[in-house]
């Protein structure tokens, strides 16, 4: 695939929220890839419940800058990269080069025709929508019959440890809600994804500090607090505190965890 497409995401087609997701992740588009050891982790944990890409066109929902459509074009497939952000898009294409496709395009509302995907690759990006059965049906609108959608999302009880340590120092919210496993399988069946596997598991990161850990949030790009809530301002006196009540959730060995709550999941579109 030579052409490459660089579709503009027109502003006032996207609601006051996913602009502030879009600017959030755009803001973060060249520290990204310092900070996102767990993404990593997960996704290269989705990309092996495919053991063939060859020769497949493959939709890398949420592609972010392109490490795993660089995998999936190294696998051999056909790689259409789309994301929220034209900023992470462009990191994706000075990674990826000019054999991929790259639309900016949102997850609810996709840019492409019926049935025109073999698989779609999806991993930690539809934790951001608001309704989940709204992508899903997406998805599957555009995966052809007997083609795959695999996915993966946080869950309820994900930064347990930094939602517990931020309670004790003030009354504003500093992590995001998630949907609980039985609300992702409500969304399944909504979305009418009758043939589906999802494997719900704890994914464990170690940080030398809790001020690393809010770091590596930012450096991502997962500031942006859904539903309009504000999480105040951070000062340093704040950090101390974190740090401090952090403590109570240090290990052994000098680090303290951040748990995430994941679901990894795979869909067969009848």
């Amino acid at each position: 695939m030579s052409q490459v497409e660089c579709l503009a995401l027109d502003a006032p087609s996207l609601d006051a929220e996913k602009r502030a997701i879009r600017d959030a992740f755009s803001r973060a588009a060249d520290s990204y890839d310092d900070c996102a050891a767990f993404q990593r982790r997960v996704g290269d944990y989705l990309l092996s419940l495919q053991p063939d890409w060859r020769g497949k066109t493959v939709l890398d929902v949420g592609c972010g800058t392109g490490y795993f459509s660089e995998k999936l074009k190294l696998a051999g497939a056909n790689v259409i990269a789309l994301d929220l952000s034209d900023k992470m898009l462009e990191v994706a294409r000075r990674r990826c080069g000019e054999s991929l496709k790259y639309i900016a395009g949102d997850a609810e509302a996709l840019p492409l025709a019926d049935n025109s995907v073999d698989v779609v690759f999806s991993s930690l990006a539809l934790q951001w929508c608001r309704d989940l059965s709204a992508p899903l049906q997406e998805l599957k609108r555009v995966t052809r019959p007997g083609g795959r959608i695999l996915f993966t999302t946080l869950l309820d009880g994900s930064l347990i440890e930094l939602k517990k340590a931020w309670q004790q120092v003030d009354g504003h919210a500093h992590v995001n809600a998630f949907l609980s496993s039985k609300q992702v399988k409500i969304a399944l069946a909504q979305a009418g994804c009758g043939r589906h596997l999802i494997e719900c598991k704890p994914v464990l990161e170690l940080y030398p500090s809790a001020f690393a850990l809010m770091k590596d949030l930012k450096g991502i790009g997962a500031t942006h607090l859904s539903g309009g809530r504000n999480a105040g301002l951070v000062g340093r006196r704040a950090f101390r505190q974190l740090e401090n009540a952090y403590e109570a959730f240090k290990l052994e060995n000098g680090t303290v965890p951040a748990t995430y709550q994941v679901c990894f999941g795979a869909i067969e579109n009848e």
